[in-house]
């Protein structure tokens, strides 16, 4: 059992860690940038995060039938997430406040009916976990400073959290 939960907690850290760096980094002092992950990477720390996550759970046959439902609603918060995100690197910044605080409001909306459509998803299946699995679900899901968030996996400082005016810093 440690074994299983090992595999998949360091699996979710590594993955969620790597997200940190989604965002655009600046140049180090060589003037390189560092690395950004393409899409195939993202959808790779996406794919590793839920089967560390499934993994983690050792869910029973009954509760396999939920777990379809919660994975397409992760997928999909992962999608949306990318979607945001590869709008914003392409879109002019903007100096308006009144502006940012607009796009900063669309994000939410749209992160908050993400976050509602895998609660909806999640509840059957949560509702079926033993005391065990709820605790490492929450392990799982908090792992390494990271807890499971609008479109996948995020830091819950100021580092790596997605903003909708393109800006950084905390939720």
């Amino acid at each position: 059992m440690w074994k299983s939960i090992l595999a998949g907690t360091t699996a979710l850290m590594i993955a969620g860690s790597s997200l940190v760096y989604a965002q655009e980094q600046p140049a180090g002092p060589d003037g390189a940038r560092r690395w950004q992950p393409t899409a195939a990477d993202v959808s790779a720390f996406t794919d590793a995060r839920i089967a560390g996550l499934k993994t983690g759970l050792k869910l029973t046959p009954d509760q396999e039938k939920d777990w379809p439902a919660v994975e397409s609603a992760i997928r999909d918060l992962s999608k949306q997430r990318a979607d945001r995100l590869a709008a914003r690197a392409s879109a002019p910044r903007t100096a308006d406040p009144i502006e940012r605080m607009s796009l900063r409001a669309d994000a939410m909306t749209q992160i908050a009916a993400g976050l509602k459509k895998l609660a909806d998803a999640a509840r059957p299946l949560y509702q079926k976990l033993d005391e065990g699995q709820k605790h490492r679900f929450m392990v799982l899901v908090h792992s390494g400073g990271h807890e499971f968030g609008h479109g996948g996996w995020h830091h819950n400082g100021s580092r790596g959290t997605e903003r909708g005016d393109g800006g950084p810093g905390p939720q």
